[in-house]
């Protein structure tokens, strides 16, 4: 990047806050129940592989339809395309065993104790999964390791390797050469060559809008397409996300580029350790730079509003904000279907969800999905058995496992001593959808650099949903 496209300037952001929230109670199981067979498929599905995986038993998909409106955020899926068309409709015999040997079975994971609620029966994704985002626990999942096109979900991993290298208040002009190579019909903030945006911008812009040329700046200040996919891939390696292949930093589709619901948690979770990252996927709307414009001699730019197309987070006319919910990210492309990563916090509970690809392809399906396996997992955590766990990255503290080992942590990290509060007081510049106060000296800061090992994050919450805050 040359060195007259970047200028430092300085801005201000509100710190996010969490929102503890109380949960209807479910119907509860038989004692003892578990599950570890897969769902037959459905007529009519699809015999075509995915890469990197083989046929087996396992979800079927259903015949295609159409994208739905609204469903979740595009990558580049053409109108009229057919969701998750160019999957499997199976999921392979063995998968990877990363987080324990139940996490590879294809089928329904979970192991139901006395008092634990039974598992939504309506799920119709290929491919989900439910953990504790603090210890680790994988509280049930279904063909966790099933790797799929992951759409703009894998703009996750991209946050998470691009967001320490530069400094949120750093100022980039863009060229015409930052937006090349934008696959057709990508989901755009937009930007404009010419204009110049804060790094704080543009991770707005990937965050809310999923805006593709957003990350084609940012990677274009990173050395290009080509050097930000290996230093994504070698990021996903050290998470120990060894089902994700990335081709494109977007999550365009693109032949071979694949990741799975653990892969695509484990690398929320790496995320969340990072304050940035909490606060730019809690954000539900905000203004951003316009176009620059002349009248009369005089230069003006105005400011527009963006909104985030997380449904859970911001809610829509079926699907009403999630309580307690503080990101992560959605997408949607023709090869991928619908995906969506989220985290929510209630009760000082902490859990992290992912769905992939629903057979049901309803209005903002995905969304409800997701939904009804969060009410599930804070209702079962402490009463349904782990069936694996999120493995700590390679070298973290705490871990004392091998790539394909669940382990157990042997090391707990100390917490920093300043509470929450002392950064939210902080916060200035308006147009975030964040909540303003913060939950009690339960959630604290961790200490710079050490990895999260059974201990609790600050979350962004979102009690002003829809509000400038």
């Amino acid at each position: 990047m040359p060195a007259s496209h970047t200028k430092t300037g300085r801005r201000r952001a509100p710190v996010a806050a969490v929102v503890l929230l109380s949960l209807p109670a479910l119907p509860f199981a038989v004692p003892g129940t578990a599950f570890a067979a897969p769902l037959p498929p459905s007529p009519g599905a699809s015999g075509s592989t995915a890469p990197g995986t083989t046929p087996g038993a396992g979800a079927g998909a259903s015949p295609g339809s159409s994208t739905s409106p609204g469903a979740s955020a595009s990558s580049g899926t053409a109108a009229g395309a057919t969701p998750g068309a160019g999957a499997s409709a199976t999921p392979p015999a063995t998968m990877s065993t990363v987080g324990g040997a139940r996490l590879g079975l294809p089928g329904t994971q979970a192991e139901l104790g006395s008092g634990a609620p039974v598992l939504p029966k309506d799920l119709t994704a290929r491919s989900w999964i439910v953990a504790d985002a603090e210890n680790g626990d994988v509280l049930a999942a279904h063909n966790a390791h099933w790797r799929l096109p992951p759409a703009s979900t894998l703009k996750m991993l991209f946050a998470d390797t691009l967001l320490p290298k530069f400094p949120r208040t750093t100022e980039h002009e863009v060229a015409a050469s930052d937006l090349a190579g934008m696959g057709a019909g990508s989901s755009v903030v937009p930007l404009h060559k010419g204009e110049t945006y804060s790094v704080r911008d543009l991770w707005l812009g990937v965050f809310l809008k999923s805006g593709n040329d957003a990350v084609h700046v940012l990677s274009a200040m990173n050395g290009g397409v080509a050097a930000t996919v290996q230093d994504m891939r070698a990021h996903a390696e050290e998470l120990r996300a060894l089902d994700t292949t990335v081709v494109s930093p977007d999550g365009y589709d693109a032949p071979k580029q694949v990741s799975s619901a653990y892969d695509l948690t484990l690398i929320a979770r790496s995320g969340l350790q990072k304050k940035d990252f909490r606060e730019y996927c809690a954000t539900v709307k905000t203004s951003f730079p316009g176009e620059t414009t002349k009248s009369g001699g005089k230069k003006s730019r105005k400011t527009f509003e963006i909104r985030n197309t997380n449904r859970l987070l911001a809610g829509d006319t079926d699907v009403p904000a999630y309580p307690g919910l503080a990101g992560v990210k959605n997408g949607n492309t023709t090869e991928a279907g619908a995906t969506f990563t989220g985290v929510a916090e209630r009760g000082g509970r902490v859990l992290l969800v992912t769905v992939m690809n629903p057979e049901d392809h309803g209005h903002n399906e995905v969304y409800k999905e997701a939904a009804r396996l969060l009410d599930w997992g804070f209702s079962a955590a402490g009463k349904a058995t782990p069936v694996g766990e999120l493995v700590a990255p390679e070298g973290a503290a705490g871990d004392s496992s091998a790539a394909g080992d669940a382990g157990t942590p042997t090391a707990t990290p100390a917490p920093s001593t300043e509470p929450v509060a002392a950064a939210a007081a902080r916060g200035g510049s308006g147009g975030m959808g964040v909540a303003l106060g913060v939950a009690g000296g339960l959630l604290v800061l961790l200490a710079a650099g050490v990895w999260l090992v059974n201990r609790r994050w600050p979350l962004p919450g979102s009690a002003r949903r829809g509000k400038d805050g």
